[in-house]
């Protein structure tokens, strides 16, 4: 992965109505869920929602099927993999520390309804 690349992941998930899309995906991972179960769920209108998922599908983090009437989003892993990657890639390389990941802080990571 290479810098550019990076920024424009990290770009797309710095904006609240983004990142609960994208966490929402994941939760519905491999499958994913059409975009107005997505709305539904996140209480956006359409035409916000189809700004946001053209945003994330435009870095990458997100897919798109049609299946009848309907088009379903899911989220692309192996990209969030490789960013993971790229930012830990010379983790405690300097200082001789432990990479091991830090415990979960209960009731972190909950997901809270998005705003536009």
């Amino acid at each position: 992965m290479q810098n550019k690349q990076a920024i424009t992941i990290l770009a797309a998930l710095a904006q609240e109505s983004r990142l609960a899309v994208y966490r929402l995906l994941i939760e519905h991972a491999p499958e994913g869920l059409a975009a107005s179960a997505i709305a539904e769920q996140l209480g956006l209108p359409n035409a916000t929602l189809s700004f946001h998922l053209k945003e994330l599908s435009h870095a990458g983090l997100v897919s798109s099927r049609q299946s009848g009437r309907f088009i379903y989003y899911a989220p692309v892993i192996e990209v969030m993999n490789d960013l993971i990657g790229y930012l830990t890639d010379h983790c405690c390389s300097q200082s001789g520390g432990s990479c091991a990941p830090a415990k979960r802080v209960a009731g972190a990571g909950k997901r809270r309804p998005a705003s536009a």
